[in-house]
């Protein structure tokens, strides 16, 4: 069961992977439906009807009971009609896809896989990450604090909430403070499945930066930028070119390299299995992410 507003949804998908989306205004109907799908769907045996109650998985978790009342009893109707009219009624309905591309139902922003959010928004930088930044920077980058200073935890949690299911516009007066945001921001990038350097990548770039010659360290991090994915590459580009002019900014906000390091380093850097090097890890992943920050015209004007 999933709800978006005061409406009620009743999903079904298939083996085939056809999903149909059932939806109605009041509660107790979808109740009736859906225990009518359940009883029939169990009933299918007919061979004219090219389905099995086994094809098919519950998107719901257990309805609570309808009174008879308002139940719809599958007994009191002829399987074989009931059966043919449902079939009609699914295969008319629009497919989970085609009503989520309406904009009808909307995959979460907070994690959501970068690649997957890019590729719904149709492009390689996730929207909320390009807001947030021009509105962390309209705001100005020579504020005391950015990214260190928490901002309201529940004022974030309500603007994730926000971000997931409606249009964000970060100009409304309820996200006035700006730590909200950047704490909005680095949540994202915390709660993503897969961090912004990949997990692919994240020994690579911890090779990388031991590397003690200077200019040989700064060709292969160079040469790592150039390899990851499209969005993990602009997505990159855009946040370390916007931290960037953050530390420009450090006499005023406090923020040097470093301290933006410590920061996003763990946010950014993970390895995909947690091991006993946490520590040491953590060490190499501010590293990294204070190289690139020192680094950045060079490595991104090559990539």
């Amino acid at each position: 069961r999933a709800a978006r507003d005061s409406q009620s949804f009743c999903s079904l998908k298939g083996k085939n992977g056809m999903e149909f989306l059932v939806q109605y205004d009041t509660e107790s109907i979808i109740n009736d439906w859906y225990k009518v799908l359940v009883d029939t769907i169990r009933q299918l045996v007919s061979p004219s009807i090219k389905i099995k109650a086994s094809e098919y998985q519950y998107l719901l978790p257990s309805r609570p009971s309808v009174t008879s009342s308002t139940s719809t009893s599958a007994a009191d109707t002829d399987p074989k009609k009931v059966r043919t009219k449902l079939m009609k009624f699914l295969l008319k309905r629009p497919t989970l896809q085609s009503v989520k591309e309406k904009g009808y139902i909307r995959d979460n922003v907070f994690g959501c896989h970068l690649d997957t959010l890019c590729a719904l928004e149709k492009s390689t930088v996730p929207s909320f990450v390009e807001k947030c930044i021009r509105a962390v920077e309209k705001r100005g980058l020579d504020i005391d604090g950015l990214y260190r200073v928490s901002g309201n935890l529940a004022v974030i949690q309500k603007l994730r909430f926000k971000a997931d299911h409606e249009e964000l516009d970060l100009e409304d007066g309820q996200w006035e403070d700006v730590h909200v945001i950047t704490g909005a921001l680095k949540l994202f990038f915390r709660e993503l499945p897969e961090p912004l350097f990949p997990f692919s990548h994240f020994h690579k770039f911890i090779g990388a930066i031991k590397i003690p010659d200077y200019n040989t360290k700064l060709s292969h991090i160079i040469e790592l930028v150039q390899s990851l994915p499209p969005s993990n590459h602009d997505t990159m580009k855009l946040l370390f070119g916007h931290l960037n002019r953050l530390i420009k900014y450090g006499e005023n906000n406090r923020m040097t390299a470093q301290n933006v390091a410590i920061v996003f380093g763990p946010t950014l850097l993970r390895p995909e299995m947690e091991s006993s090097n946490l520590a040491m890890h953590m060490i190499y992943q501010n590293q990294i992410v204070e190289f690139i920050l020192r680094e950045y015209e060079l490595i991104f004007n090559s990539s």
